[in-house]
């Protein structure tokens, strides 16, 4: 082995090399290549500058590590297991496995010290900038002289792939905008991708670009000098006006005799060594070929050490703790209260209630105003928008933008990057200590689908504020009006989407969605104004929890003759339609459907009890492409939908001639049910 590592460290450094080759070995799968030539920059991060604590994975002024480049999974766990965490030598021999607490990726809440989940690549990169941005924001509203109770970095460490994805450069742009000093990223610069050499598909000078962005830029040419790898995240950490990147030159599969450096599926990126050249790599290491999963006894020990470290850090920071709460008793709750993610006494009582005659108001104004009304009590409630504040209504009207000249800020502007937006929330809410929400039009969530996506995987409680959510919004046309955004959105699992029909529903999803400790959250918010609808400032709060309710319904002891369900503006929509069938004496049900997530998920008796299952004549509303309703209309229902892509013309005209009218909607109800 190069370099200057030698004795214990080398020892180390090849534990998790070997522990990587035989778990993917076993499990006849991985990508043992980037383990292979990451390990010595893992090694120097995690036993020389990475403050943990394996016995409180949970601490607060923890770092934060990412592994951006999910693939290479068993670096992580084997650095789990040696440090200490609750990741046994059988969980690494179970790699790959059903039910094992070491999948394909790491995954965050189901392995004990991961971070993040990450895979896809380019998101670690920009959650990290997230958790980077939470640490400022809460350093700057809690730290007092002498008193640095949050005070840790953030690390991350990718490759090649993830600084070709979009999101990474979108997410290092507003880091170094930022000035995020305390976020330090190592790069794997092995010059290799899946298909082969990189060199086919990436040839950037990532020095000038990251220069460009505000970033210090360091590199290290020789891949195993443990001493040049820690000097350098060293300077990184002592420059905190500026991100680090720090580019170390390695070679894949490191220690292979026949497949390191190499691209393609004869390589080490993404198959197992083989029997013949892992026992190969184990000789040139220097490692007993015999038995698999070998640590020696001494590196353990070595670990052990690194974990004592981590508890007397953690200790020291308690102690500092409880001479903060002394000295700042207010501050101090309010920083347990924020990173315990409950809400304080009276948390939604300055949010707003409305009446029909309040006067008609767009939901995304009604957000905007509940937004409001909740930041005035919580705190930690920050947010912002992808250049769209203004129309989205995500600013919160009497705080400062999150800015480097004053990380106190809770309005964030994010710019015209919604990708890199979503994954930094994901970031600040794996962080913990905030309740963070962003914003753009709905028709442009496809942009940030792979954030929402693995909100959902995470299953952390991140709100998306989608506004502008049907072809009401008129002459912008069919670029701007969503058509397959909902039904899409209602795919992924675990998301829960509200499409309120008035301001009162809004104001209740609001405070469904702040109460909740799992999430995410999408809200689809109308541009034009809704009138407010008789009952909702009781229905809609009573309600919300369940999905759906009867917002208008026929005399007691009487059955409908159907049932109309909608969301949305157009549960207005369904009243009007409602009153023109009872001129021809049809009875209808008119039942509210603020989220269909929430509604399917109700027993049975719940369910029934809101669409009467007796009722076969069931008719849904809504301005979307119609997937996903047939368990609520049943066969003989229908819904009214939109199957094509909306047009640019004034939206009453538009809406018209799409059918969304009272008119048209009696029309197609008396000619199914009623000729």
């Amino acid at each position: 082995m190069n370099g200057t590592t030698v004795g214990i460290e080398e020892l180390s450094i090849n534990a998790i090399r070997t522990l990587t080759i035989d778990a993917v070995e076993k499990a006849v799968m991985g990508h043992p290549g980037m383990p292979m030539g990451a390990a010595p920059m893992a090694y120097a991060l995690w036993a020389r500058h990475l403050k943990h604590n394996p016995v409180s994975p949970k601490w607060a002024d923890r770092d934060r590590f990412v592994l951006s480049a999910g693939h290479g999974s068993m670096l992580l766990y084997s650095l789990l297991h040696l440090s200490g965490y609750d990741v046994s030598l059988d969980d690494i021999k179970e790699f790959r496995q059903w039910g094992s607490r070491t999948p394909g990726h790491p995954e965050y809440g189901h392995t004990a010290g991961v971070e993040a989940t990450t895979g896809p690549l380019g998101q670690g990169v920009a959650m990290a900038v997230g958790m980077a941005m939470a640490e400022a924001h809460q350093a700057s509203v809690y730290n007092k002289p002498n008193f640095p109770v949050v005070d840790h970095f953030t690390y991350a460490i990718c490759g090649d792939g993830d600084l070709m994805e979009g999101v990474s450069s979108e997410a290092a742009s507003l880091a170094g905008h930022l000035k995020l000093g305390k976020l330090v990223v190592l790069y794997d610069s092995n010059d290799i991708s899946l298909d082969g050499d990189l060199n086919m598909s990436f040839s950037e000078n990532v020095k000038m670009r990251f220069e460009s962005y505000g970033w210090q830029y360091l590199r290290v040419e020789e891949q195993n000098n443990v001493d040049a790898i820690s000097a350098a995240i060293a300077e990184g950490k002592a420059d905190l006006n500026r991100p680090t990147l720090i580019e170390i030159k390695t070679t894949i599969g490191f220690g292979s005799p026949n497949k390191a450096g190499k691209g393609g599926h004869g390589g080490t990126h993404g198959s197992p060594l083989g029997k013949d050249e892992l026992l190969l790599t184990k000789q040139a290491l220097g490692w007993p070929l015999e038995p698999d999963f070998y640590v020696p006894a001494e590196v353990y020990t070595h670990f052990a050490h690194h974990k004592e470290v981590g508890a007397q850090s953690q200790a020291a920071w308690e102690q500092l703790w409880n001479s903060y709460q002394a000295a700042y008793p207010e501050l101090a709750k309010q920083f347990e209260l924020a990173n315990s993610g409950d809400l304080p006494a009276d948390w939604n009582a300055d949010v707003p209630r409305y009446t029909p005659e309040s006067g008609a108001i767009s939901t995304r104004t009604a957000s905007g105003k509940v937004i409001n009304g909740l930041a005035k009590r919580v705190p930690h409630l920050v947010g912002g928008s992808a250049d769209l504040a203004s129309s989205n209504f995500t600013m919160i009207g009497d705080a400062a933008a999150f800015s480097s000249a004053d990380y106190s800020g809770r309005n964030f502007w994010f710019g015209v990057r919604e990708f890199a937006m979503g994954a930094a929330l994901n970031g600040m809410l794996l962080h913990g200590g905030l309740r963070a929400f962003g914003g753009t039009f709905l028709v442009f969530s496809d942009y940030l689908r792979g954030a929402i996506r693995l909100s959902a995987l995470m299953k952390i409680p991140v709100a998306y504020v989608f506004t502008h959510d049907s072809i009401a919004v008129g002459e912008d046309g069919p670029t701007h009006q969503p058509i397959e955004q909902i039904p899409s959105l209602r795919m992924i699992p675990d998301l829960t989407l509200f499409r309120p029909a008035d301001a009162n529903e809004t104001a209740a999803a609001w405070e469904y969605v702040l109460q909740a400790k799992e999430g995410p959250f999408v809200f689809a918010l109308s541009r034009q104004n809704l009138p407010v609808l008789p009952g909702t400032d009781t229905l809609a709060f009573d309600h919300i929890h369940q999905g759906a309710y009867v917002l208008s319904d026929v005399a007691t002891g009487e059955t409908p003759d159907l049932q109309l369900i909608a969301t949305g503006s157009e549960v207005s929509l369904a009243l009007d339609v409602k009153k023109q069938l009872a001129q021809d004496g049809i009875g209808a049900r008119v039942i509210s459907m603020p989220s269909r997530e929430l509604f399917e998920q109700q027993p049975e008796e719940v369910r029934n009890a809101i669409i009467l299952p007796q009722v076969c004549k069931n008719v849904v509303m809504e301005m979307a492409y119609p997937a996903g309703w047939e368990e609520i209309t049943g066969q003989e229902g229908f819904v009214v939908g939109i199957r094509k892509f909306g047009a640019s013309a004034k939206a009453d005209r538009v809406i018209r001639e799409y059918g969304f009218t009272a008119e048209a909607i009696v029309g197609q109800i008396r000619q199914k049910y009623f000729q």
